[in-house]
């Protein structure tokens, strides 16, 4: 089992920054891949970015350049540093944490933060 504990949402305006923060109950070690993803209302929930166990990192295209996906092993804490955020950028916004199960791969949710960028 992997506990997820996202914080770090609010309200924002344009242009500003948020910093997202991911914790396990479980070693970063031992996660093959960690990621945000977001869903905005009507909308499929979409990757933001994701960073796997060997550092390895992928972003959406509408966020390259504007958010970075780090982690913090010793804390077993992933962070998401959003920052030039358009309103687009509005929504709820969840950890996620794939792990290695014998042949397949079992997927863990965080309950998610919402993040709205307003004037």
């Amino acid at each position: 089992q992997v506990q997820l504990v996202e914080s770090g949402g609010g309200l924002v305006q344009p242009g500003g920054s948020l910093r997202l923060s991911c914790a396990t109950t479980r070693s970063i070690f031992s996660i093959y891949a960690m990621g945000w993803y977001r869903q905005a209302p009507g909308k499929q929930r979409e990757l933001v970015a994701a960073i796997t166990s060997g550092s390895s990192t992928n972003y959406a295209d509408s966020v390259k350049g504007r958010f970075t996906i780090s982690s913090d092993n010793a804390k077993n804490t992933v962070y998401l540093q959003m920052n030039s955020l358009k309103p687009e950028d509005t929504a709820v916004y969840y950890c996620n944490a794939q792990v290695i199960a014998g042949p397949a791969v079992r997927d863990y949710w965080g309950q998610g933060t919402q993040v709205t960028v307003s004037s």
